[in-house]
């Protein structure tokens, strides 16, 4: 009897992990197909608003690229939208964060839509094939890994902290030398946010898996989705200024 119940409990149990794992690889296939949706959505915009003159030009200068101040306004929009987001996350439905997360991306294409004209269509494209693989391959590390990369989180807050100071600080100084060292340090930073964010994501989903709280587990893969899309949208950014051709 005794071996017959240590045999059913080791059954409960293999049942019960074989029904997470498979929680998880369909929480992850939705935070992965949330992000992707927004990508597409941001790149659509930015590519409309980037090759119409006139669009473009409701946001910022033709010539110069300068914003004007409906350009300033979208460029600090998704940030703003960023913390608006996280503090509101629990009072909005799975339906409503999802909404906003794709608002979001839609005014991240506007903000980005200037890379249209300033850089060639050709090295958009590379850039963007560089940032996927590189992204692939962080994020496939991240999920896999049996070492705990949680430390992490604190140098790469920092770093990022790091970042926007010296951004801001070259706004007024117009570096070319700082620019390229923010922009080496950007990839390094969120390169190492992709892998960090992945396994945060999969952990948090086990933590919480037990509790069977489907509206948590839907706005927790959004605001993964959210994290894992500013990755690579940074990611790309800073790649870009690295290696992409100018018009």
């Amino acid at each position: 009897m005794a071996e017959y119940n240590t045999i059913r409990t080791t059954g409960v149990a293999g049942a019960r992990a074989a029904q997470i794992d498979e929680g998880l690889r369909a929480h992850m296939n939705k935070v992965y197909a949330t992000m992707s949706i927004g990508m597409l959505l941001t790149f659509a915009v930015a590519w409309a608003v980037g090759t119409s003159p006139d669009l473009l030009a409701v946001f910022r200068d033709p010539a110069t690229l300068q914003p004007n101040i409906l350009g300033w306004i979208v460029m600090f929009a998704p940030l703003v939208m960023v913390f608006a987001f996280s503090a509101m996350i629990n009072k909005l439905s799975a339906a409503g964060a999802q909404t906003f997360f794709y608002v979001f991306a839609a005014v991240m294409g506007l903000s980005l839509s200037w890379i249209f004209v300033a850089f060639t269509g050709m090295s958009i494209a590379q850039v963007f094939l560089v940032t996927s693989i590189a992204f692939a391959g962080l994020s496939l590390y991240g999920y896999t890994t049996k070492k705990d990369i949680s430390g992490w989180g604190a140098f790469l807050i920092m770093g990022v902290i790091g970042l926007v100071v010296a951004m801001i600080v070259n706004i007024f100084l117009q570096s070319p030398a700082i620019m390229f060292a923010i922009s080496v340090l950007g990839v390094l930073i969120f390169a190492g946010l992709t892998a960090y964010d992945t396994q945060s994501i999969k952990n948090e989903y086990l933590q919480h898996a037990s509790h069977a709280d489907s509206e948590w587990l839907a706005k927790s893969g959004i605001m993964g989705a959210l994290r894992l899309y500013l990755d690579f949208i940074n990611m790309f950014m800073f790649l870009l200024q690295l290696l992409g051709n100018r018009e």
